[in-house]
């Protein structure tokens, strides 16, 4: 729940969070075969968003659904379905009390700037309060970049050191009056849940069994039934896909904790031969940009980074060295290592911290050098860091003001305060120059009156 004073400055509102609620359960995309069932997990934060708000304001509040790259993936692969998840969302958002505005699915740069947009917004790096606490751009500051590490997806965002026309992923983006080019791809396919698909399909396509398979990247006598349309049945792993797939035979993978294998098969996930070692071209045939400042990493890089017990930012040798001893344990290790983390989570965290690595080193581009420059983080004081806020914000520069108020450069109370102050101030200093100017013609008349005695006893010696 997002919210903003009625004037705005140089178009744009001044946005806070005010409420946050995770909605438990998987994604949209994932009902498809049973778009009736979105309603239950809807409800439970929809009726906490409903205590929050004055009643007498849920008919004036606006509500949108911005959907991201599960839905972009479920368009791709079956349009039809994409479309009914879509309207089963409608039908149910139109019959809450709020005025719905419309279920999107968002572009991947969309996304991918949303989320630049919210970093910076809450690093304070577009506006800041000056001594007046009135809203003023901030002199000479720089922005940040912002990686996001989604389920379906991962976008990296930021301003390149020099604008170049030739790359085609730059969007210009309109905030407080000012223009910023910012260079942004996202990447279909990379997202954590997805990449972790590919791995899977990647090892049963390269076993010699096809009941049972070895996992590195699983901890150690770790063992887990899957059906291969659940690894095999998504639009990311179809060139994987073998010519014999049973969608719903059942395959034992088995955690065999071996870290470097791990990052080995990782290596296989991303195709680094299409850019023939052009410098501007990391990965995928995608033109780059020279990484540049510092870089807020967020979403699914600040869980997994957690789950290592680091935060921050910190050094590429302390990154290695964490995963290494992570990846290194059994699975009895890691569930008292990680007591409240669920099981799927808790058995890809090695998994996820191996495809962090070969993404920002080999994908990126960063560096022993600038690799503490990336700052892992979660939220900003209270507010969440994802494309959320960020789109809200967009979206302030197409709702009008709803009123040009004067602005007094203070608070009315503190205004006020201050205009006694001075008050009392002018007064006590006009007191002081009428007592300086008594005191002062006081002086006067003595001095005259010690130079007549003077000259009168002169007179009377002589």
């Amino acid at each position: 729940v997002y919210e903003w004073p009625a004037e705005k400055e140089n178009d744009t509102g001044i946005v806070s969070q005010t409420f946050k609620c995770d909605v438990k359960g998987p994604g949209i995309s994932s009902y498809e075969h049973n778009t009736g069932a979105l309603a239950k997990p809807l409800d439970e934060c929809l009726n906490k968003v409903k205590e929050r708000i004055p009643v007498h304001l849920h008919k004036s509040t606006s509500i949108y659904l911005g959907a991201t790259a599960g839905m972009r993936l479920l368009r791709l692969q079956n349009e039809t379905a994409a479309n009914e998840v879509l309207a089963s969302i409608q039908n149910y958002f139109r019959a809450q009390p709020f005025r719905f505005r419309g279920a999107h699915i968002i572009t991947g740069p969309e996304e991918g700037v949303y989320g630049w947009i919210t970093a910076n917004y809450l690093m304070g790096n577009f506006l800041e309060r000056n001594l007046w606490r009135t809203w003023v751009h901030p002199y000479r500051k720089e922005t940040m970049g912002a990686l996001d590490l989604g389920g379906a997806s991962t976008q990296i965002s930021f301003i390149p050191e020099d604008f170049e026309e030739n790359f085609n992923y730059t969007m210009q983006v309109k905030l407080y009056g000012y223009d910023y080019n910012v260079y942004t791809h996202s990447f279909q396919c990379y997202g954590r849940d997805e990449a972790e698909k590919r791995l899977l399909a990647l090892l049963f396509q390269k076993s010699s069994t096809s009941s049972s398979v070895d996992n590195p990247c699983y901890p150690r006598n770790y063992e887990t039934a899957l059906t291969v349309k659940y690894f095999c049945g998504s639009l990311c792993t179809q060139s994987l896909r073998p010519a014999n797939c049973y969608p719903n035979q059942s395959v034992i993978f088995h955690g065999t904790g071996e870290p470097g294998l791990c990052q080995e098969m990782v290596s296989l996930l991303f195709n680094f031969t299409t850019c023939r070692n052009q410098e501007d071209c990391p990965f995928n045939g995608i033109h780059q940009p020279k990484v540049k400042g510092n870089f807020v990493a967020f979403s699914g890089f600040y869980y997994t980074i957690n789950a290592l017990n680091l935060s921050g930012h910190f050094s590429l040798a302390d990154f290695n060295s964490s995963m290494w001893f992570f990846c290194s344990q059994s699975w009895a290790q890691l569930q008292l290592m990680l007591p409240k983390s669920e099981e799927i989570y808790a058995r890809s965290y090695c998994f996820s911290a191996n495809f962090i690595y070969y993404l920002l080193v080999h994908g990126y581009n960063f560096d022993a050098g600038n690799w503490p420059q990336i700052h892992f983080q979660k939220e900003v004081g209270n507010s969440s860091i994802a494309w959320s806020l960020g789109y809200m914000l967009s979206l302030t520069n197409m709702i009008p003001a709803e009123g040009k108020l004067i602005q007094l450069p203070l608070k009315p109370s503190l205004f006020a305060g201050l205009l006694i102050f001075l008050t009392v101030l002018a007064l006590l200093c006009l007191f002081f120059l009428v007592y300086l100017c008594i005191v002062s013609r006081h002086q006067k008349v003595i001095s005259h009156m010690y130079e007549f005695l003077s000259i009168h006893s002169v007179l009377t010696d002589k």
